[in-house]
């Protein structure tokens, strides 16, 4: 499976489209943005994930260099998840992704039916 992720495209847009793609990435990679989270706190903040999913995007935007993967050798075993410098630059687009989503909600007449949209930016 790594190898086929390592195969991205060569065109910058596609390339990028390609490494955060997946119903799950942009959202798992919006709150990293907060800081770092455990396997079970992902899975409350995004609860209509599955544990198997998660893990399969997580380990996907690890491959991709977007998210570290830090185990604490402890009894039991902690596992935290990061997002990575690189992913850390995709803060901006995050946040414009956010704005568009806000401005289609309202052009739809459905601000009421989305949540707010907030990245508190990691202290790096």
């Amino acid at each position: 499976m790594t190898k086929l992720l390592k195969r991205l495209p060569v065109l910058p847009i596609e390339r990028a489209i390609r490494t955060i793609s997946g119903r799950w990435k942009a959202v798992i990679l919006y709150h990293l943005l907060d800081g770092p989270k455990r396997l079970s706190e992902l899975n409350r903040l995004v609860p209509s994930v599955t544990q198997k999913v998660l893990v399969q995007q997580l380990r996907e935007m690890e491959a991709h260099g977007l998210v570290s993967r830090e185990v604490f050798r402890q009894v039991p075993p902690r596992v935290d998840y990061s997002a990575t410098p690189l992913g850390l630059s995709l803060e901006p687009v995050m946040l414009a992704l956010c704005d568009w989503g806000q401005r289609h909600a309202e052009a739809l007449d459905e601000v009421d039916a989305i949540a707010d949209c907030i990245v508190r930016p990691v202290n790096t």
